[in-house]
């Protein structure tokens, strides 16, 4: 048989730019880790199956949606005023992980380390984080097979915040002082069905940090050699917001408000809906291979703040 040559060459996607300002949320008081590690190596049949869906806010979940706007409580004249923690509209983030594994009829090791830390992270650590590594031979004279699917998602969505509150680097103060709202879901990930492979798969997301200086992350990378067909995949829609005019002092009601954001588009003044749509990015990816596979690998990268690494 003709030997055939099929290479996904790896490509780095960067979804980030000066529009999308992700800001993370702080870590609860009491904080949460889960590690496990696996190793199997078994001749006949093997399954491996996981599921994860963390859900953080900084206020209530119990009661999304809708996201809060903004606080009610005021000062004692009146003033609401952006710079303080009276400002806190709602953000929220949703993780999800899913992996499912068959391997029948055939000779398979599996080694796989999870890890997830629901505590504050720095720029170069990650609350969830994940190593697969997967090899499978079939026997010849039963038609084994083996069946391997990967995915990693990060949802967020915000009704915007004061950057005074939430940076520390006094060069980064948002959009007018104010990072906008948002609403952004990415997701990655990987399969593979086949009667022969050796891959391995990473996969890690950031979103809990204790100030905006560090950037929300995610990445996801595969690398196999096998026989069989393969597929890696991103799928992102990024929807970002921008601060209209501040008024500096409103009125309204006979109150006095302070950051009193202006549309100049429908006219709307109001503290609590503002933010103006700055930007919409869909995009799309997916590499598949199918046959004999030498080499396929692909590497996907997802940043978003006000300040980048």
């Amino acid at each position: 048989m003709k030997r055939l040559r099929i290479v996904a060459v790896a490509l780095l996607i960067l979804l980030s730019g000066m529009v999308m300002a992700d800001d993370p949320v702080e870590a609860t008081r009491q904080t949460q880790g889960i590690t496990t590690v696996t190793h199997v190596v078994v001749y006949g049949t093997f399954t491996d199956s996981a599921e994860g869906v963390w859900v953080s806010s900084n206020q209530d979940l119990r009661n999304n949606p809708p996201l809060n706007n903004y606080s009610d409580d005021v000062g004692d004249n009146g003033v609401i005023d952006p710079t303080t923690q009276l400002w806190t509209p709602e953000t929220q983030y949703t993780m999800s992980y899913s992996e499912q594994t068959m391997a029948d009829n055939g000779y398979t090791e599996w080694d796989k380390v999870v890890s997830l830390n629901t505590g504050n992270q720095v720029a170069n650590q990650n609350n969830f984080e994940t190593t697969t590594q997967f090899d499978f031979v079939s026997f010849d004279d039963a038609f084994g097979r083996a069946t391997f699917s990967e995915s990693l998602l990060l949802d967020a969505a915000s009704q915007g915040s004061s950057a005074g509150n939430s940076m520390m680097c006094p060069f980064s103060t948002g959009d007018n002082g104010f990072i906008p709202a948002y609403c952004n879901v990415v997701e990655m990930g990987s399969s593979f069905t086949g009667s022969q492979v050796s891959m391995i798969t990473r996969a890690n997301e950031r979103h809990v940090s204790a100030s905006a200086d560090v950037p929300v992350g995610m990445q996801y990378s595969v690398g196999l050699s096998g026989v069989g067909s393969a597929a890696a995949w991103i799928n992102a829609h990024i929807m970002e917001g921008r601060t209209g005019n501040v008024f500096p002092t409103g009125i309204n009601g006979g109150i006095t408000y302070n950051g009193m954001f202006y549309n100049p588009d429908t006219g709307a003044l109001s503290p609590a809906n503002g933010f103006m749509q700055g930007g919409d990015l869909v995009y799309k990816e997916k590499t598949t291979a199918s046959g004999i596979i030498e080499s396929f690998s692909k590497s996907m990268s997802y940043q978003s703040g006000v300040r980048r690494i």
